[in-house]
């Protein structure tokens, strides 16, 4: 499937949603980030911009991309409507193809999972060279399918948070996994349904 497929299928995933006037950050960003002093992020994946707010209204410079024009027009409204337009960049940018520019002392990935073509690794790769010395990658994936997820299939598999290092490949001379677990949490889907689920954490921090 080309890029056209990619962003037709995520506006409509989107687009579909109802718009979330607060959307919530994920936990798994909160306990991580919380008590770090702020500094330049990146988003990958920022979906509907739970994480990007929640970090720009702790001090942090926040640039958010999404392959969804949707997703990213949204949450830049959101961020101007909440007086944190000059602290919030919402990009629409296809990681398929390009890694956004620049330097960081965070950079987040929150469930980066997509049915089209994506070299997960090598993005991933990617953001922790865009760190800079003392930054911190977080990697949090789905360790299990939530009733409301897009992907119902049964025999999908999610790579451990072990397995993902390994495939991004980091030299550990320059690169420390800080936290590589799979705790589990009730989460809460579209129209107030909850579920137990399990993520797979990731944490990195470049240390050179």
């Amino acid at each position: 499937m080309n890029t056209t497929d990619a962003v037709a299928f995520w506006d409509g995933v989107y687009a579909d949603r109802p718009e979330t006037g607060d959307p919530r950050p994920n936990v798994r960003l909160t306990e991580t980030v919380t008590g770090l002093p702020p500094g330049d992020a990146l988003d990958l994946g920022c979906g509907d911009g739970g994480d990007a707010l929640w970090l720009a209204r702790r001090g942090w410079r926040v640039t958010a991309i999404d392959i969804s024009a949707v997703a990213v027009g949204r949450l830049a409204a959101l961020a101007r409507s909440r007086g944190l337009g000059g602290r919030v960049s919402a990009v629409r940018h296809d990681l398929h193809e390009s890694f956004p520019s620049g330097a960081f002392d965070l950079v987040c990935a929150h469930y980066l999972h997509t049915p089209f073509a994506l070299d997960r690794a090598a993005v991933l790769r990617a953001a922790a060279h865009a760190l800079r010395a003392g930054g911190r990658l977080l990697v949090v994936d789905h360790g299990s399918t939530a009733p409301w997820s897009w992907n119902q299939d049964p025999g999908i598999r999610y790579p451990g948070p072990r397995e993902v290092a390994a495939d991004i490949g980091l030299d550990p001379a320059v690169w420390s996994v800080e936290r590589a677990d799979a705790p589990r949490r009730t989460a809460t889907g579209p129209g107030g349904r909850t579920a137990e689920v399990t993520d797979h954490v990731l944490l990195v921090r470049r240390t050179a």
